[in-house]
């Protein structure tokens, strides 16, 4: 059996989720792949911020699961997914942690994206308070 060490964020390796109060968009050639305004942000350590975007808000119609894992001791098993319309660009583009260790547990069903895999990851400003 092999099990794998599970780390605790801390000061040493910080991890914060918090919810993004922008439109995240993200695209593909011609595809909308996710519209969303119920992402969260991941920041860990010295990484960029990640945008982890509800499955519900994504075309998962466009995905296809690959057999490609990878493995944090932070977050846990990672699943991919490939964008065929973006060829060999975009193979395994996306990620998910499907079953996140409890410090992010947040971040379960939702899926996160590779920039330089699509065409853009756009982020539009939450309207002020009274504006529609």
């Amino acid at each position: 059996m092999n099990v794998r060490a599970q780390k605790i964020p801390g000061p040493d390796h910080p991890i914060t989720v918090a919810h993004n109060p922008a439109r995240v968009v993200v695209k593909l050639g011609d595809k909308v792949i996710a519209d969303s305004v119920n992402s969260l942000t991941l920041r860990e350590s010295s990484y960029p911020p990640v945008h982890y975007i509800p499955r519900k808000d994504v075309d998962m119609s466009l995905l296809e699961r690959t057999d490609h894992q990878s493995y944090c001791p932070y977050k846990g098993e990672a699943s991919y997914f490939s964008i065929p319309v973006g060829g060999e660009r975009s193979k395994n583009a996306v990620w998910s942690y499907e079953n996140p260790y409890e410090a992010v547990s947040g971040i379960k069903e939702h899926v996160a994206f590779y920039p330089d895999r699509v065409d853009s990851i756009e982020e539009f400003g939450a309207p002020e308070a009274g504006q529609f």
